[in-house]
């Protein structure tokens, strides 16, 4: 089933394949109440009674194709860490769930790499959800319970006048002055971390710059997008308050006009660590691998922000599979853990009903 999903090739926005071959599997494996809603994301229910679990994975890579084949342990193909093998392995622990034994909402969701247009359009719905665990690649003995936040910002930079390549001291060069921008907003986002983790650095990444429109004239404008990302002690708007204070004074002392603007926003998200969830994850995978799961914060920002920020509901990020192996030219999942994967998250729903019930007294 994994390798099936990995023949499909779903860049973000192009996910309808996958959405249609789960869709059939979930009618295969008894789910009731399947649907692909208007975004494309595909909801399906198995079970009944409490509590009722969302497990939530993404049916959407990063663009490039990997051959799939199988090397001894290793399945290969794009999204085999990330994050085809989580998604696949939430669906087999939620195709075990008997009648009375709580509900089981199974979503695959498109756009997690892009803008997260699948989560945003489920988090305005009203669904009763309890717990909600999202499949990302964790590796098996890993619990991620937060993730940083993140500002995208294109930032462009105007000259007065552009001249010929040749006589460059005759204006300004946007691209140039871009350089020098990008640096010194970069260095003045970043200074005074010495002391800080890896998990909780605010970090800004400069990952495109477009501009000039010659090869032997000095460019007038240059635009560059900003990947911010923000720990669980920040926020956005504080964040974005010194981006405007910086922007401001960095164009005033280099004497060119600069202009942002925020192409997407998601706040960071620490979830609980001593709900009955994380509880129930550490007992499934104590039972299944003799040894207790590490919690993790990491350094991306996944679809648990956008959920966990607006439902407050315990939740976590768990999944088989090498984070380290996600967007890599070889992508690939150790076959072994992703079937551990499957029986780990069974066992869990197994511990968080009886938990839940316990609570609930």
């Amino acid at each position: 089933m994994l390798e099936k999903a990995l023949r499909l090739y779903t860049p973000s926005l192009s996910e309808k394949q996958l959405a249609e071959f789960l869709a059939d599997k979930c009618d295969d494996l008894g789910f009731e109440d399947i649907e692909i809603d208007e975004v494309g994301n595909i909801i399906a229910k198995k079970g009944t009674g409490s509590p009722k679990v969302m497990l939530c994975g993404h049916m959407d890579v990063v663009p490039g194709k990997v051959k799939v084949r199988k090397e001894g342990d290793s399945l290969y193909g794009r999204g085999a860490s990330d994050a085809k093998a989580p998604l696949m392995a939430m669906l087999f622990a939620a195709a075990s769930i008997q009648n009375n034994s709580g509900t089981i909402i199974f979503v695959g969701a498109v756009d997690e790499e892009g803008n997260a247009t699948g989560i945003k359009n489920l988090v305005k719905k009203e669904m009763g959800i309890d717990y909600a665990i999202f499949g990302e690649p964790s590796g098996i003995n890993q619990v991620t319970i937060a993730y940083k936040g993140r500002l995208a910002i294109s930032l462009k930079i105007s000259v007065d006048d552009s001249s010929h390549a040749s006589a460059p001291w005759l204006s300004k060069n946007a691209i140039h002055e871009s350089m020098i921008f990008a640096k010194e907003l970069k260095d003045r986002l970043e200074e005074n971390q010495e002391n800080r983790s890896k998990g909780m650095l605010l970090t800004s990444s400069m990952t495109e710059i477009r501009g000039g429109t010659s090869h032997n004239i000095t460019p007038k404008e240059c635009e560059t997008t900003f990947d911010i990302r923000i720990p669980v002690d920040m926020n956005c708007k504080a964040i974005e308050q010194k981006i405007a204070t910086l922007v401001k004074e960095i164009s005033q002392k280099r004497e060119v006009e600069a202009f942002y603007s925020i192409l997407d926003e998601t706040e960071p998200f620490e979830a609980p660590h001593n709900s009955p969830l994380v509880r129930a994850l550490t007992l499934g995978i104590i039972e299944e691998t003799k040894s207790r799961p590490t919690l993790i914060r990491k350094t991306g920002t996944g679809d648990m922000n956008v959920l966990g920020n607006q439902w407050s509901i315990p939740v976590v990020t768990y999944g088989p599979g090498d984070p380290h192996e996600a967007h890599t030219i070889d992508e690939k999942v150790s076959i072994e853990e992703y079937l551990k994967g499957i029986e780990i998250l069974k066992k869990t729903l197994q511990h968080l009903k009886r938990l839940h019930d316990r609570k609930m007294q």
